[in-house]
């Protein structure tokens, strides 16, 4: 019983890996809005009642698309970061990983960085896997003794408010001007990664290898990185 328990589960754990491939291709065709379960079945020459035994509905299927891609992710970031090294030095690796990844997968990041899905409403399960990129740049931050290029302004009590929750939430000791900064320099630096990826450095900062490295180099100034 054991082994053919076994061989079932390998076979479940193959097909499903086989319709989230195919799903991930689909993805750069329709994009995540038209991606159906019924197309997805039919490329796979299976019937669609029986995909729904895998995954119930499509947006099962997005979140566990949503998950692979967090961790993608945040595999690239916490293989790149090396904790022997200066804070700097894991900055710059930790974001040329991040982006290089994006660069590799851009429908998988368009997916978790793109415009949200109409109708889709991710559920908890997608929430640590989101925060992994920064648990690591929370980790480099702790590591260094920040010294922020400007003085921080003082923060209104609900933007303290929220910068508690978040340092809760990553588990970390940063002061909340500290935690603020690194949400700034974590928004700007996705963002910049979004504008490549989506084309809106067109005739500007094209290619952007250049614009990206001085960017991540201007925001470890800002966060206080030596």
């Amino acid at each position: 019983m054991p082994a053919s328990k076994t061989a079932r589960e390998r076979a479940r754990a193959e097909l499903t890996r086989e319709i989230k491939d195919e799903a991930r291709r689909q993805l750069g065709e329709v994009g995540p809005h038209g991606l159906s379960l019924r197309a997805v079945a039919r490329e796979l020459g299976m019937v669609s009642s029986a995909l729904y035994r895998y995954f119930p509905s499509r947006d099962h299927l997005l979140t566990e698309l949503i998950i692979d891609a967090y961790n993608a992710v945040g595999d690239a970031a916490e293989r790149a970061d090396d904790p022997s090294a200066p804070p700097r030095d894991r900055w710059r690796r930790v974001w040329a990983a991040t982006r290089d990844w994006a660069k590799q997968h851009p429908h998988e990041y368009s997916l978790i960085y793109g415009s949200p899905v109409p109708g889709y409403q991710a559920p908890q399960d997608t929430i640590p896997p989101a925060g992994r990129v920064a648990l690591v740049l929370a980790r480099i931050a702790e590591a260094a003794d920040l010294t922020p290029a400007t003085p921080a302004r003082p923060l209104p009590a609900e933007l303290a408010g929220q910068a508690r929750a978040v340092r809760t939430a990553l588990d970390t000791k940063l002061p909340e001007e500290d935690i603020v900064r690194f949400m700034s320099a974590w928004t700007h630096l996705f963002g910049t990664i979004s504008f490549e990826l989506f084309g809106q450095y067109a005739n500007t900062a094209d290619p952007a290898d250049t614009y990206f490295a001085y960017v991540a180099e201007q925001l470890a100034d800002f966060v206080g990185l030596r």
